[in-house]
């Protein structure tokens, strides 16, 4: 009988968990995986770095980092004075920015979020704030109707204009379709669905059309197709590689210690085990004798 229910239990579970994974899938934009290697690479969290002060810092500010930490990825302190303190004096101060916050509201609508742990507050189930910032720096697409010229597939409707669009491209389309049901305006029964198509041109000219779908075997879902960007600095390739570098720098800035807590707990592991054997040899030892 407990065997039953258990197994009832855990089918019930997992069920649940495939229709949440579901549900999360076509509720947003499917994240691509950020290449892990990036972390332990010097070269890549210099290179983040440089482009986290060219072209972060202007707006986003990350208060909770100190330029002196620069050194932990192997800058010494001439090359961080002099390439990359462009809002401060002493290197030991944070990366805060020069605006002030009642302008950027007035600006953007907003203040422009702190980064120092950007890489942590987006982690979700569906992947780690690395994947989700990697993904949403290479998803933007042109979109005229949109005060800065541009919209997001992963975060529609964003604020932020796409900062690095001289390094992928200012000419990008995309496709959205959204398959919707159509429920009867009394008894608000699902009577059919339709498709609706929202098209923009690499220069972001948007068009749209609705059309039925026969049949009632189909869900409301949301999918989005990118173009191909045109006319940046770099192609598709290296600019996945740039971003990887910029994403690698925001998650390393967002854990600094991340790397020594890893190699510290590999030898507290190390030690429980060799504690635990030799606790378990002196247990035997005292109690052999007792009947």
């Amino acid at each position: 009988m407990i065997n039953r229910i258990l197994v009832r239990w855990l089918a019930g579970a997992a069920a649940a968990l495939m229709l949440s994974s579901a549900q999360a899938a076509e509720g947003g934009y499917r994240l691509d995986r950020f290449p892990t290697s990036k972390l332990t690479d010097q070269a890549a969290l210099q290179s983040g770095a440089k482009l986290f002060v060219n072209y972060c810092l202007n707006c986003h500010s990350a208060s909770s980092m100190r330029y002196n930490r620069l050194a932990d990825i192997g800058l010494n302190a001439g090359q961080i004075v002099n390439n990359l303190m462009f809002t401060a004096d002493k290197v030991g101060e944070p990366m805060r920015i020069a605006m002030d916050h009642r302008d950027a509201k007035e600006w953007f609508g907003a203040n422009p979020p702190d980064l120092s742990v950007i890489a942590r507050a987006r982690s979700s189930t569906a992947g780690s704030g690395s994947d989700w910032l990697y993904t949403y720096l290479r998803t933007y697409y042109r979109d005229a109707t949109r005060a800065t010229g541009w919209n997001n597939a992963l975060f529609p409707n964003v604020g932020m204009p796409h900062v690095l669009w001289d390094l992928q491209g200012d000419a990008r389309g995309a496709t959205i379709e959204e398959i919707k049901a159509v429920k009867d305006a009394g008894t608000g029964a699902v009577t059919g669905y339709v498709k609706h198509t929202v098209s923009f041109d690499p220069q972001g000219n948007r068009s749209e059309r609705t059309e039925p779908l026969e049949g009632r075997y189909h869900h409301e879902a949301t999918q989005v197709t990118l173009g191909q960007a045109e006319g940046g600095m770099l192609n598709q390739a290296e600019y996945d590689e740039t971003v990887a570098d910029l994403v690698a720098y925001l998650t390393y800035m967002s854990d600094p210690t991340a790397k020594d807590r890893q190699r510290l707990g590999v030898w507290v592991l190390l030690f429980l085990a060799a504690f635990t054997f030799i606790a378990w040899r002196l247990n035997a030892a005292f109690w052999k004798d007792v009947k």
